[in-house]
């Protein structure tokens, strides 16, 4: 029943999907699905749910080696199809409705988990100053490969991907470290 749900979704967006939909495609009854999700808007989010698996925390060696692979990852998703129909509609429902709003954090939380713990490590070693705003440095990152795929629509190539990485890389690794005044 979820794995007919979240292809209802990935195919239809939130617009098109319905627990009559869901029925027909997975052959189980409407009784059934409702015996295990109460309402529409609780099988969406356990579908939603799926979209979003946390990316493993790379170990390439270098800062900029486990940048660039997470934000090579993230530009594959965004150029799937799953996720080329699908976030867009959550991201719209999710400014009405608390339910999605939350499930939009968590999705947010599980792609950027991997890029906060390689930051983290990155100040952590040094590679990286203290003063270093990690959601700041995540935002740099993702906003241009975020832009490209639903603002320009353009493809997100892998030259575009690298230096949008070597341009975080220069501009948060000059972030001056905040010194305590005396």
């Amino acid at each position: 029943m979820l794995a007919a749900a979240y292809e209802m979704l990935s195919e239809a967006g939130l617009g098109g999907f319905s627990i009559d939909a869901v029925s027909r495609r997975s052959g189980v009854a409407k009784m059934t699905i409702y015996r295990h999700w109460p309402s529409r808007a609780a099988l969406l989010l356990d579908a939603c749910s799926r979209m979003a698996t946390p990316a493993e925390v790379p170990a390439t060696g270098d800062l900029r080696g486990d940048i660039l692979q997470l934000a090579s990852g993230v530009a594959r998703q965004m150029q799937s199809k799953r996720w080329s129909s699908l976030l867009p509609s959550i991201i719209d429902a999710a400014e009405r409705d608390p339910e999605l709003a939350a499930l939009h954090a968590r999705q947010n939380a599980a792609v950027t988990a991997a890029f906060r713990a390689v930051i983290d490590r990155a100040k952590s070693s040094g590679e990286l100053p203290d003063g270093v705003d990690t959601t700041a440095m995540i935002a740099m990152v993702m906003g241009p490969l975020v832009y490209r795929r639903w603002f320009s629509r353009e493809t997100i190539e892998p030259a575009f991907v690298e230096t949008v990485v070597d341009n975080a890389l220069r501009t948060f690794r000059a972030v001056p470290v905040a010194r305590p005044k005396d």
